[in-house]
């Protein structure tokens, strides 16, 4: 954004011996990033406003005419060979003495027998432009023999800033008057806006059909338009600014929207059928030729202006070419509304159309802003194109905007800042921003519609730091607990590396895939991992999903690693999966839990002299959940079996600690495995890592036993029976005298499956009676055999 010191000494009274690089400072320490600025100095000297008075034929030249110019103090005679204007032009004079460009002098030169005491300037030939084939046609109100330099605001000095997208209110003179009038303690001043009493009623009516896209609409009239050229002061400011002149009416709208900040938009009145404005959304396949001459398809994503027929403008972005204003207007309205500013940004990005409005709309322009905005343009197009102004204003406002308040307590400026500042400096600072204040212990503050970036107390610290001065703000060590990693982050960084520990590389893959690997996986019917998220605009067909599982990702990697000849491989990942959980709990966030996974082909184990190395099984994926339950201290942990959606059926198993389901471990389904490309076993895992890295306790030290432990074994027909439902009965029926219970032997006898248990008991105040363990014989044997299980030999 581009700033012009002279126009903004109009809002703020800079100081007169400020430099540009104090300036500049004061704006940096303001939050507004200043790329550099630009010194303009008047490329003449001596120039002055003259008038016209008289022109006749020179007598020796037919190209040439001779012109009486009165200039304030004398009247000269000057020759011209331009021939865009007449008598009574009011125009720029080089007289006698004046200087231009560097050092062209100008004298009194004799040409084809008559004397020219000077010369009308071109705004080439003034360096105000490059327009060279007429000379320079003022308005004809300007005062006869003023300096021209100041009437072309020069010196002048040309900030260019980088306003930051938190501050829609700084995109404006006004804006940045404010936060400095803030800093230097001093009023702002904002122009004058007075209209005269209106004529006829208004006669466009206003209708906002789609009040989530605009929250207010203000428009007004004007009869009877002169389309020209803006004011010469009103060109020069707008190209110092990067704008370019057009046309009175359509400069107006754009000084003002660089004047107060809001963008507005003046239609053709006779151009909108119906004399209506509708806000609504577009209808599929609708079309609107913008005034860049591009014609755009619309969608039902689209809000436009339109009027009983057809689009008119594309909301908040860029006017329609259909009802433009053009040299044939004679009545126009004028809008100025607020507008939603997803909205806005989608649109801007949806049809590649960025222009200056759609880059105040993106950041949220004050709603309140659009009625004294809507007034500024009337005033200034009826002092520019004249014209009769038409009795009221339209004032649609389906969601009235009002100031909100935080509460700031005063010692929490010195807690984030650092620095005690008084109460009534955090008063006037904030006072200086038009933020009222109430209170003294806490502050209540009332925020205006012009500061959207202002909501919570954090934000109003920031803005006491602005004023105060970041510069004055000491440097010290922030006070408060110490620093350090919570519990949950030093288990995950264990988590980590009992993953390396066991011989996996840590991989990241990308969070997208796509329904045809999630086919590959064969997932059953009703697996959550199907239904995924779908992606609106995905990259490619491979990549339309949010991931529902980490395990695409790792057997692609797998698959990847494998084709450049790494034999053994083991990868593992941490990170989100999302699920498309339409509960109304969860509202529109999916449930994206964070997971661990892992994946191996080959072998885990090392080379051994004497033996090849062993694939991996569904033991290597137990060992793998086991290896982490000893490292990370889980309690109570288990592993069932189970027949685990895309797992090989008979090698999977549940893994929970607590009695709540973590995840799974086991060996993939051939049939996945086929489908990615990969040979052999494979072994994998999904586990929870919010679980895995919770804060387990502190351990509570038990004195240990001095008396003998006693053992007995136990051996059972247990069929289909898992190992784990076993030890888990046996143990539930000892209590806390039961040391150790564990498998010792499997075996499997005319088809009937075995196992072999033994278990370790002590007690810790005496040496236990064959009474004692016969009894606990006995339980386990019934606990166990309520599973299904027998005694063999009982």
């Amino acid at each position: 954004m581009n700033v012009s010191l002279r126009w903004l000494r109009e809002f703020v009274d800079v100081p007169d011996d400020a430099t540009p690089a104090e300036l500049a400072d004061a704006l940096a320490g303001l939050g507004h990033e200043v790329e550099g600025y630009e010194i303009l100095e008047p490329r003449f000297r001596g120039v002055v406003v003259g008038r016209v008075d008289g022109i006749a034929a020179h007598p020796n030249a037919d190209k040439i005419r001779v012109c009486q110019v009165d200039t304030g103090e004398e009247s000269l005679e000057i020759i011209c060979g331009a021939w865009n204007f007449e008598t009574g032009a009011v125009v720029p004079v080089a007289v006698p003495g004046s200087v231009l460009g560097e050092d062209f002098e100008i004298t009194r030169r004799e040409i084809r027998g008559v004397v020219s005491n000077g010369m009308i300037c071109s705004a080439q030939e003034l360096g105000l432009g490059e327009d060279h084939e007429g000379i320079m046609v003022l308005d004809d109100r300007l005062p006869i023999g003023a300096d021209f330099a100041n009437l072309v605001e020069l010196p002048d000095v040309i900030f260019d800033l980088k306003i930051t997208p938190n501050r829609p209110d700084a995109m404006s003179m006004w804006g940045l008057a404010r936060d400095l009038a803030a800093l230097w303690g001093i009023p702002v001043t904002i122009p004058e806006i007075t209209l005269p009493a209106g004529g006829d009623a208004m006669a466009v009516d206003v209708t906002i059909e789609a009040p989530e896209g605009c929250r207010r609409f203000v428009g007004r009239e004007i009869d009877g338009i002169a389309l020209g050229a803006s004011p010469l002061w009103m060109q020069l400011r707008l190209e110092r600014a990067g704008v370019r002149a057009i046309s009175n009416v359509v400069d107006v709208s754009n000084y003002v929207m660089l004047e107060l900040g809001q963008p507005t938009h003046v239609f053709d009145r006779a151009k909108l059928a119906g004399e209506r404005i509708v806000v609504r959304w577009a209808a599929e396949g609708e079309t609107l030729v913008t005034l860049d001459g591009v014609e755009r398809r619309l969608s039902t994503e689209d809000l436009v202006v339109a009027d009983a027929v057809r689009p008119s403008a594309l909301a908040g972005t860029m006017g329609g070419e259909d009802s433009e204003v053009s040299a044939t207007t004679s009545d126009v309205f004028i809008e100025g509304a607020s507008w939603d500013p997803p909205t806005v940004l989608r649109m801007s990005r949806r049809h590649n159309l960025r222009s200056e409005a759609s880059a105040r709309f993106e950041r949220n322009v004050d709603p309140n802003l659009g009625l004294i905005a809507v007034n500024r343009v009337a005033q200034l197009i009826l002092e520019t194109a004249g014209g009769v102004l038409r009795e009221g204003h339209a004032d649609a406002h389906p969601h009235p905007a009002k100031p909100w308040t935080v509460t700031l307590h005063p010692r929490d400026v010195g807690r984030l800042l650092g620095v005690d500042i008084p109460v009534d400096v955090i008063r006037r600072a904030l006072e200086g921003l038009d933020l009222e204040t109430v209170g003294d212990d806490e502050l209540i503050v009332t925020v205006p519609t012009n500061r959207p970036d202002l909501t919570r107390p954090a934000d109003l610290i920031e803005e006491v730091a602005r004023l105060y001065g970041f510069d004055n703000i000491p440097e010290t060590l922030p006070s408060g607990h110490g620093g350090g990693l919570t519990p949950e982050q030093r288990n995950l960084r264990r988590l980590r590396w009992v993953m390396r520990a066991a011989g996996f590389h840590e991989a990241q893959t990308f969070s997208f895939h796509g329904h045809d690997e999630l086919e590959m996986l064969a997932l059953a019917e009703g697996d959550p991992r199907r239904n995924g998220i779908e992606v609106k605009n995905p990259l490619r067909e491979e990549e339309s999903l949010l991931r529902t599982t980490i395990l695409v990702g790792l057997l692609r990697s797998l698959r990847y690693n494998i084709g450049h000849g790494i034999r053994n491989v083991g990868l593992f990942e941490i990170g989100r999966v999302f699920f498309n959980d339409d509960t109304p709990e969860q509202g529109v966030v999916p449930h994206q839990p964070v997971q661990l996974g892992f994946a191996a082909a080959g072998s885990l184990a090392p080379p051994a002299i004497d033996q090849p190395q062993r694939p991996v099984d569904a033991f290597d994926a137990t060992a793998v959940w086991r290896l982490i339950v000893d490292q990370m201290g889980l309690r109570d942990a288990a592993v069932t079996q189970a027949e685990i959606s895309g797992l090989h059926p008979g090698r999977g198993a549940e893994v929970s600690v607590g009695g709540s389901p973590v995840g799974f471990v086991g060996e993939l389904h051939p049939v996945a495995a086929r489908a990615f490309g990969l040979a052999g076993r494979v072994i994998v895992g999904e586990l929870d890592v919010d679980q895995l890295v919770a804060p387990q306790g502190l351990w509570e030290f038990e004195e240990p036993s001095v008396f003998p432990p006693v053992e007995f074994d136990l051996s059972f027909d247990v069929g289909g029976l898992p190992a784990a439902r076993v030890l888990h009965q046996a143990r539930e029926a000892i209590g806390n005298r039961a040391e150790s219970v564990r498998v010792f032997d499997e075996f499997v006898t005319d088809g009937q499956r075995s196992l072999a248990i033994r278990v370790t008991m002590r007690a810790a105040d005496r040496t236990m009676t064959a009474e004692e363990m016969g009894a606990a014989r006995r339980a386990v044997i019934q606990a166990v055999e309520r599973e299904g299980a027998s005694l063999r030999g009982g």
